[in-house]
């Protein structure tokens, strides 16, 4: 099956200039209402206990995370805390751009909080119980690439081709080769799919071959990037969707974890200043 829906436009012969006649080109509407960081804010309820609680966790947990940086990994363990403070905590981080879940072997849900390189990951039991509730800092929580690694196979038979194929062989011998020879550290192997010639043959021999696999991701920044886990490590299928929800490109990545959905060392700084001055902010006598 494949991961989303691809529309595919057929395009009449163009034969020279004044062959469209005075009609404007027609290009795919570009995304639009990019989203911008939003302050938290302290409800005007919120008990005096709750706060003075959550005003000493995020205090330390900040503090060890200016320390630690980014690749670091600070953690604050949530799951014992009353109700009351974990609310407070979900209020006061609001919600960021990426989300991501799993669904083997365990299920993880991932939530970016408003404040860039700081994410809130939660383990859900077969019944729905939450069974961890944590704060994380980094360029991404270590569960979604552990899954991935856990699930996918670092080598996969041959597919058979179908009549209709183009390029479907070549794809899967790209493919194979730049994800055996993939080292961490190493960029990003892009391929785009959108700027290939490629049959619909093609499309559904590499979407048989490689899957949909345990861990999908969300970044919601200038219109929708998917981003979901394959049958060979390291390797993603990434498509980005406009505002009015059309495949704008689809493109296959060989890397760790594709670059959209990592927290930057720039915007995690700034997330350090910004829970800082929060903090300040809750401490102030109301």
């Amino acid at each position: 099956m494949r991961p989303f829906p691809i529309s595919v436009v057929t395009m009449g012969p163009m034969t020279g200039p004044g062959s469209q006649g005075d009609e404007a080109p027609a290009y795919l509407p570009m995304p639009q209402g990019m989203r911008t960081f939003s302050a938290p804010y302290l409800p005007d309820d919120a008990a005096p206990d709750a706060v003075a609680a959550v005003l000493g966790l995020l205090g330390d947990f900040i503090a060890a995370a200016g320390r630690e940086g980014l690749a670091g990994g600070a953690s604050l363990e949530l799951l014992g805390q009353p109700a009351a403070v974990r609310e407070l905590i979900n209020q006061s981080l609001g919600f960021g751009e990426v989300s991501a879940f799993t669904t083997a072997p365990r299920h993880w849900r991932v939530q970016e909080t408003a404040f860039a390189g700081f994410w809130r990951v939660l383990e859900v039991a077969d019944d729905g119980r939450f069974v961890a509730d944590r704060l994380e800092t980094g360029a991404i929580p270590g569960v979604l690439l552990d899954t991935m690694q856990a699930c996918a196979g670092s080598t996969l038979a041959l597919p058979e081709y179908p009549a209709g194929c183009m390029n479907a062989q070549a794809l899967v011998e790209e493919i194979r080769m730049q994800a055996a020879a993939w080292q961490p550290g190493d960029a990003a192997h892009v391929i785009n799919l959108s700027l290939l010639p490629v049959s619909e043959a093609d499309l559904d021999t590499l979407y048989g071959w490689l899957g949909h696999r345990e861990v999908s991701i969300l970044s919601r920044g200038y219109g929708n990037c998917r981003i979901t886990s394959t049958r060979l490590k390291n390797v993603w299928w990434v498509q980005y969707f406009n505002s009015m929800d059309a495949l704008i490109l689809n493109s296959i990545e060989i890397v760790g974890v594709p670059e959209v959905a990592l927290a930057a060392d720039d915007d995690f700084a700034d997330s350090l200043e910004r829970l800082q001055e929060y903090l300040a902010m809750m401490a102030e006598p109301a």
